[in-house]
């Protein structure tokens, strides 16, 4: 299967796959109300459905559609009673929010994992990960029952967590046997204690394969690591032979992954799930994130620039660009229709369809003019770290706006450090030279310090951003630090809770 599978991506004709992907949704969602109030009965091809369809935000959806018949949301954007929804957290509104997920959705995902494991094997055919277990480290939300007014007790109750959860609950029962956690373990909402059980049990376990968010796979490292007396992971796990990631940007991680297993025989593999669909697996042959066309979501490409105008230009896998920074745009089997998710993407290739994920549609830096998106700052911070011999865990920045007209304002940088580097001002030298490199605007702006001063970076400990999410009740499973934060608002209520708890160190 796992060959089959390669080779039909490779031989796949994507524009009319994705054409009759599009088609198809339309034709089974035309008598929802979403379906009556845009014409879906006359839709007959993607241009007309561009013309009818506009791009709507999550906002948009849920004040306009889901809101009003929550929780019981049947047949409003997608045919039938949606029986779960996947809590996100809401990295650019600030507000969870609550994502349809429909059984057609399940399967599009199970359909997505499988691809994933197709490209690794049709490469390593030879590589026994079905001989033990494959460890899901998933999310510390439990599932609930949303209350139905008026509905019979018998009905089936419509339930809301992590978008894991809904996974761990959906398994099918014959693939429990190979796989890790149990499910009640799997759903606790205690993540501490959580993690500890999970690192206690899975050290006794044949893992062949990881699959989660790399901070908190982190997290779990060093629990193994304490429990079991071993240095490297792949001594507490010798089956190890894949570790699947997602989530966020891995550049900062890979070193201290790589130190961390302790094998090359370990393959680390990318993944691009969203809790809206999965968009991309990293195919092995390219080291790159391959688009997944064939798995019930129609894909658009805005580019960024133009989000705010009222006709932006709306590519398709047909007419994409390399090169160019775009918004991603969904269509599901969920009821999501020509939705934006805040994920920006770049294409390396249009065949195959390899692109790198580069950050949110909201997580800039531009309040001084410098305009610097996520990737620019975490590639700045990964070469800091290679120069100076640390290792950056994870790290936040935003803006510190000037005191006084006479000194320009920065950027404050607060990075946990598994390995610090030895001289603080040369990684904050570093940083800001790798930025100069990046982004010509940066680089205009840092001259002379005039308009924008140089960086200031605040060294953590290990451990210092999991205090401060588990202070928010966001700690585990598939919450993540805020990377950046235009307004420098969220910057300053981490530095003082930071402060006031001697988690930093500003010298």
């Amino acid at each position: 299967y796992a060959g089959y599978r390669a080779a039909r991506l490779d031989g796949l004709p994507l524009e009319r796959v994705q054409r009759q992907t599009l088609l198809g949704l339309v034709f089974q969602a035309r008598d929802t109300r979403f379906g009556k109030e845009h014409g879906f009965a006359r839709i007959h091809s993607i241009a007309d459905y561009q013309r009818q369809v506009p791009l709507r935000d999550y906002e948009a959806f849920w004040k306009g559609y889901w809101e009003p018949a929550f929780p019981a949301v049947d047949n409003v954007t997608w045919p039938g009673r949606v029986p779960y929804f996947a809590l996100s957290s809401g990295t650019t509104s600030g507000t969870t929010k609550h994502i349809p997920i429909s059984t057609e959705m399940l399967a599009s995902n199970r359909k997505a994992a499988f691809t994933t494991l197709s490209l690794f094997l049709a490469g390593q055919p030879s590589a026994a990960i079905f001989t033990g277990r494959v460890f899901f480290l998933g999310g510390s939300t439990d599932m609930r029952a949303l209350e139905i007014p008026g509905a019979a007790k018998s009905s089936r109750p419509i339930r809301a967590g992590d978008l894991s959860g809904i996974a761990a609950v959906e398994l099918a029962s014959f693939l429990r046997p190979y796989t890790f956690p149990p499910l009640d373990l799997a759903l606790s909402s205690d993540w501490d204690q959580k993690v500890q059980t999970l690192a206690e049990q899975s050290a006794k376990l044949p893992i062949t394969v990881l699959s989660g968010v790399p901070s908190w796979m982190l997290v779990l490292f060093d629990r193994l690591k304490k429990i079991t007396g071993r240095e490297r992971i792949i001594d507490v796990w010798p089956t190890l032979r894949l570790v699947i990631h997602g989530g966020t940007k891995f550049d900062p991680y890979r070193s201290l992954f790589r130190q961390e297993i302790g094998s090359d025989a370990v393959r680390l593999l990318e993944t691009y799930p969203c809790s809206e669909g999965f968009v991309a697996t990293e195919d092995p042959r390219y080291d790159l994130l391959r688009l997944v066309p064939d798995h019930g979501i129609f894909f658009e490409f805005v580019p960024v620039e133009e989000l705010d105008k009222e006709r932006p230009t709306r590519h398709t896998i047909a007419t994409l660009e390399t090169g160019v920074q775009y918004a991603v745009v969904l269509t599901t089997c969920a009821g999501l229709w020509s939705y934006v998710v805040g994920d920006t993407v770049c294409f390396e290739r249009r065949e195959p369809p390899l692109l790198r994920f580069t950050g949110r549609t909201k997580y800039f830096l531009s309040a001084f003019g410098e305009h610097l998106i996520s990737e620019e700052v975490e590639k700045a911070v990964a070469a800091a770290a290679e120069a100076t011999g640390a290792t950056a865990i994870d790290f936040h920045v935003g803006p510190i706006f000037p005191a006084t007209p006479a000194a320009p304002g920065h950027h404050r940088y607060l990075v946990e450090f598994a390995q610090s580097p030895i001289d603080i001002d040369r990684f904050t030298a570093e940083l800001d030279a790798a930025l100069g490199r990046l982004n010509e605007d940066y680089a205009a702006h840092r001259n002379g310090s005039l308009s924008l001063g140089g960086p200031e970076v605040w060294p953590m400990p290990r451990g210092g951003f999991a205090d401060w999410m588990r202070a928010r009740g966001k700690l585990g499973g598939q919450h993540k630090v805020p990377r950046m934060d235009n307004s420098g608002q969220l910057t300053l209520e981490m530095s003082r809770w930071l402060s006031e708890r001697g988690q930093v160190s500003k010298d």
